[in-house]
């Protein structure tokens, strides 16, 4: 039996639900890792959620910034993390154990942080703090746990390689894509033995973006996007992958988020 796993930054769940549900009844992950829902706990709309069968739900949210929540088809069990990252109070991460046809597998969701324009911290608190969360990220190990294989979705901010960007040239002083950024992903992904599952099923040498900037005129005739969201696995479930789909077509969709969903498709 398949496992599907989407990620999508929706830029407000309350504003966006419609287009949530568009999805689901679409395109039916089994579980839906939202980031930038921007909505309290208490706030959340999970009844239309529960409604179309993803009952199981884990949220750590804030009013009106940042926010990240796990929806689910299947049982998420006890095991849940939320961990401050830089120890600012933001809610950015969540991570959940949930089990697979008799395999346990751990789900991190991440929204890290967007960095501000400037990339310089001397002058732009909000980059530096964009690196120390990416720096703190670089303890997280995919084996951390005996017996549990893991997963790590979510909208990262950096668009790691040079196909990841329309212009590799011209965002290498843009933040998302400097140097100071991309090698401090890639030494995430190494440290803590992730695999990239996206460019596992894409070259490095192809074009491949999540996100297009609410700023063009003609996000699709101008086609400058980066690959900011990612889906990253511990080894043992890369020879399971089946497929990966970054939906496109969702950014043209009424009142979009400016990132679209990527689903990855596991035969496990």
């Amino acid at each position: 039996m398949a496992l599907s796993i989407a990620t999508w930054n929706i830029n407000s769940v309350r504003l966006r639900m419609p287009l949530v549900e568009r999805f689901l009844k679409d395109h039916g992950p089994d579980i839906l890792c939202l980031q930038e829902t921007k909505c309290p706990n208490d706030q959340f709309p999970a009844k239309p959620l529960k409604a179309l069968g993803y009952e199981h739900i884990v949220i750590h949210g804030q009013k009106g910034y940042h926010g990240v929540a796990t929806v689910s088809r299947l049982p998420l069990t006890e095991l849940v993390e939320r961990r401050d990252y830089c120890g600012v109070g933001d809610a950015r991460h969540i991570s959940v154990v949930f089990r697979h046809r008799g395999r346990a597998i751990r789900l991190h969701n991440f929204y890290v942080p967007a960095g501000g324009d400037e990339p310089d911290r001397t002058i732009n608190p909000k980059f530096g703090h964009k690196l120390d969360f990416i720096e703190e990220m670089k303890e997280l190990h995919a084996e951390a746990e005996a017996g549990i294989s893991s997963i790590l979705v979510g909208d990262l901010n950096i668009a790691p390689l040079e196909h990841d960007v329309w212009s590799h040239r011209q965002l290498l002083k843009i933040v998302s894509h400097t140097p100071v950024e991309t090698e401090g992903l890639i030494d995430v992904m190494t440290k803590g033995a992730w695999v990239d599952l996206m460019r596992r099923r894409v070259p490095a040498d192809q074009k491949l973006y999540t996100w297009w900037s609410y700023r063009s005129q003609d996000w699709q005739a101008a086609d400058k996007g980066r690959r900011l969201d990612h889906i990253w696995s511990s080894a043992d479930l890369e020879p399971h992958l089946a497929d990966i789909k970054v939906l496109r077509e969702a950014r043209g969709w009424e009142r979009p988020s400016d990132h679209v969903p990527v689903v990855a498709t596991f035969d496990v």
